[in-house]
């Protein structure tokens, strides 16, 4: 048992202001972890006390994680913490509502071509028939991605998210929780999970691959494009490209497991 799970078991046996505090230090590194990976998300020019803010934020959903973290569920504690660092600062960005409307409009539009066309060719849309749809050409379309991409916060974690015991879950806490689960709440989990599973299944190949990279490997957009040999701003539409066709896929059953 490593040592801040004993200590965070000696703060549950016998809650006290400094033990939280320990814990909290220790993980503080963790939540500007998850600031700078949801950062490359926003505006570059947002400013440093916004920042400073999701940090805040990010610091409270930390202290909810101590507070509720079962040991009994069979995850990790920085699973879970990341989880609720993550919800904790997409709840206060939702606030905020610092997306411009203009950039949530064009979201909608892009969102549209590819549910539209997808739906049309049973098949993932290729670039030339988005831009074609949009009636714009390549360059245009790239760009526009770029836009939709640092105005609007698009994650895997914000297109699936469900509901448990009254509470949310995100879907790598739901993924990491394979233990000490009901036969009906077991049985619920799976189906979820293989319903994300084939949507993401169903991406093309190099948008899957960074999916996979930036999510379960958290590697950056920078690191990804290194292995895929192509430039930052490329990864950033691909992964832009994949939440938009996984959000089009998810959308029959939205209604029942989205927060």
């Amino acid at each position: 048992m490593d040592e801040i799970l004993c200590l965070w078991i000696k703060y549950k046996k016998q809650p006290d202001l400094k033990t939280r505090e320990q814990l909290i230090k220790n993980y503080l590194g963790l939540v500007k972890y998850v600031v700078r990976r949801i950062e490359m998300s926003l505006p570059p020019d947002i400013p440093n006390s916004e920042i400073d803010d999701l940090i805040s934020c990010g610091i409270i959903g930390l202290m909810d994680a101590i507070e509720k973290f079962d040991i009994k569920r069979g995850i990790q504690f920085k699973t879970y913490a990341m989880s609720r660092i993550k919800g904790a600062i997409l709840d206060e960005l939702r606030a905020m509502d610092w997306a411009p409307r203009s950039i949530r409009k064009k979201a909608r539009i892009v969102e549209e071509a590819y549910l539209r066309l997808e739906n049309k060719f049973l098949r993932p849309a290729a670039d030339e028939e988005v831009a074609k749809f949009l009636n714009i050409n390549i360059s245009e379309l790239h760009a526009l991605l770029n836009k939709v991409s640092q105005g609007s916060l698009i994650s895997l974690d914000q297109t699936w998210r469900m509901r448990e015991n009254g509470q949310t879950m995100q879907i790598m806490e739901i993924i990491e929780d394979g233990k000490n689960v009901n036969a009906d709440k077991k049985i619920e989990r799976n189906e979820n999970i293989e319903i994300l599973s084939e949507a993401i299944e169903k991406l093309p190949e190099r948008e899957r691959l960074v999916i996979a990279l930036y999510y379960f490997e958290e590697l950056n957009l920078k690191e990804i494009g290194h292995i895929l040999e192509i430039s930052e701003s490329r990864v950033s539409q691909m992964h832009t490209k994949a939440i938009l066709r996984l959000k089009t896929k998810l959308n029959k059953v939205r209604n029942e497991i989205l927060v």
